[in-house]
């Protein structure tokens, strides 16, 4: 059955925007027997305002161009080195809300960072996954975006793995001033891209309750 099923599909580098576009096409064109995909993709550099975002929230642009999204929540910045993955789920046929959703990509990313002995964590009122360094100052490691449109999510999670993180002092990233950063690597997490969502994707989809997955090299046309 369809929403058994889940599709996960490597899209390797490719601009937000072709990619957001891309995600609105898909929703927009699915059918109730469409299967449920995982969209697994680095974009360049830029960064992007949710529909909560305000203009305060942003500093500093510079060279990097600003996406104003229709996911939720405020600015943050993508770019290579960071893993995104997307959830194009047909959430009225799974039955999951939006909490769900939420709740089911903060505990894969913290049982993974786990796996490395890194003490991770999630907060009630500010969505994404924190850790603390070794004076217990807080930081980020991972941000959550999400829309549901006609009973359908898309946008998703992204994962600081191995990147530059200094655009993110051009913000306030999700619009908390002067909220530090960090990353898998530093801390002995994943190296790589590849490493983080071979070990991801499988913990996120038995949360989302997916028993089969199907992966794929295929992209869709932009």
């Amino acid at each position: 059955m369809a929403q058994d099923q889940l599709t996960i599909r490597h899209w390797g580098e490719a601009s937000y925007e072709d990619v957001w576009h891309a995600m609105q096409d898909f929703t927009n064109q699915r059918g109730p027997e469409t299967q449920d995909e995982l969209w697994l993709v680095e974009h360049p550099p830029v960064f992007t305002q949710g529909q909560a975002g305000k203009p305060e929230h942003i500093l500093n642009l510079g060279d990097i161009p600003l996406v104003k999204s229709d996911r939720g929540g405020q600015v943050t910045y993508h770019g290579p080195g960071q893993l995104i993955v997307y959830l194009l789920l047909d959430v009225r046929r799974k039955k999951l809300g939006v909490r769900h959703l939420v709740t089911s990509m903060e505990v894969s990313i913290v049982e993974l960072l786990a796996r490395y002995d890194i003490q991770a964590y999630a907060k009630p009122d500010a969505p994404g996954v924190y850790v603390k360094d070794a004076v217990a100052i807080e930081h980020k490691i991972a941000s959550l975006g999400l829309r549901v449109r006609r009973g359908c999510s898309f946008h998703g999670l992204a994962l600081n793995v191995n990147m530059d993180l200094t655009p993110f002092l051009r913000i306030n990233p999700c619009g908390y001033a002067g909220l530090p950063m960090t990353m898998t690597a530093p801390l002995g997490g994943p190296q790589t891209i590849g490493e983080a969502q071979s070990q991801l994707i499988p913990k996120l989809a038995e949360q989302l309750g997916y028993p089969h997955l199907y992966y794929t090299t295929e992209k869709l046309k932009l």
